[in-house]
């Protein structure tokens, strides 16, 4: 069976890589839309519209209307965080599945609609996080569920990138959300909650716009402690803190403490690393496997069978959650409670 899947925005940079994926794959047929989208240059990263379509020689429908009318099984939705609400909700109501990006939204009120529109209409929503599908954190996971490693009592995850130069609505919290915070916190509180199942309860940050304060309208380096459920810490710095002149966009580190032992997970770190012989610049291509890929599979499964994949809707309030009350924390300086998400 055929899927039709539709790639909704062009907005986020992961769209490029989740078009090049579904067009791939020979049991799917894949069309984008990107509304208000405009190229600002000629690389890959800089395409936007009709003109990433071409480049990755993949269908292209001229508005949200239209790609809807082509009938689609899926879409991925690879907008603005503020606009994840509205595509997601258009897609309910056409009875479309939906592969969510991250966040799952910027408000409370817009993650609970998001919520209760995937309910009402009966259709699925997962949630955008590749690096839960690392072959690495299936041994984490498999460790942890076979009791070798204890109970986890303290985590601690760094995600850390360059600037987002060729998307600049990152840095304007009226799209994105914020900055740093709403970029980064919500990868390591998925891997925290896909390990071990346990509930944030408060959250203590500090942020600052040290870093790129000429071009960022938002924080641009974080630091969030939360405490769980059952009484375990993690710390999560989720700066923007690569230089532009960094051979990669970053990556994402995981140190596990656990009565059983500790283990650190760096999932981005196979690479060959060398210097540029012409001008002396650090090098670095990275080998490891592909995370989409796995990603894209376990959606594309679950819509051919409708049974809900993880991680759903809850998995998207519970770290949006944390990443709303890291954003009260640093304005309010004081320790806030995490919203219960029901």
């Amino acid at each position: 069976m055929t899927l039709r899947v539709g790639v909704l925005s062009f907005a986020h940079t992961h769209a490029i890589g989740y078009l090049g994926a579904l067009a791939a794959m020979p049991d799917v047929e894949v069309r984008g839309t990107d509304p208000g989208g405009v190229s600002t240059g000629t690389t890959l990263g800089e395409l936007r519209g009709a003109d990433l379509a071409a480049a990755l020689d993949v269908g292209y429908a001229d508005s949200v209307d239209e790609l809807f009318a082509w009938r689609p099984d899926a879409v991925v939705v690879t907008s603005e965080n503020a606009r994840h609400r509205e595509f997601v909700e258009l897609s309910a109501a056409a009875g479309v599945h939906v592969l969510c990006e991250k966040p799952l939204a910027t408000t409370w009120e817009d993650g609970l609609a998001i919520r209760d529109a995937v309910r009402r209409a009966g259709v699925l929503l997962m949630m955008a996080f590749p690096v839960r599908f690392a072959s690495a954190f299936d041994r984490l996971r498999a460790a942890r569920d076979s009791g070798a490693l204890g109970t986890v009592f303290s985590v601690r995850g760094a995600n850390n990138g360059m600037l987002p130069l060729t998307r600049d609505w990152f840095t304007d919290p009226a799209l994105s959300g914020g900055g740093a915070l709403v970029d980064h916190v919500v990868h390591v509180a998925d891997l925290v909650d896909g390990l071990t199942g346990a509930v944030p309860v408060t959250v203590t940050a500090v942020a600052n716009r040290v870093l790129h304060a000429d071009r960022a309208r938002a924080e641009t380096a974080g630091l969030v402690t939360v405490t769980y459920d059952d009484g375990m810490v993690t710390a999560i710095d989720c700066s923007w803190s690569r230089p532009d002149t960094s051979p990669t966009w970053g990556g994402l580190t995981l140190d596990v403490a656990a009565t059983g032992g500790t283990v650190s997970v760096d999932f981005f770190g196979a690479a060959a690393r060398g210097l540029d012989a012409v001008g002396g610049r650090p090098i670095e291509l990275r080998y490891g496997p592909d995370h989409d890929l796995p990603m894209l599979r376990t959606f594309l499964a679950a819509v051919r069978s409708g049974v809900q994949p993880q991680p759903d809707v809850g998995v998207g309030l519970r770290t949006m959650s944390v990443v709303l009350a890291a954003q009260e924390s640093v304005g309010t300086g004081r320790t806030v409670p995490v919203h219960a998400a029901v």
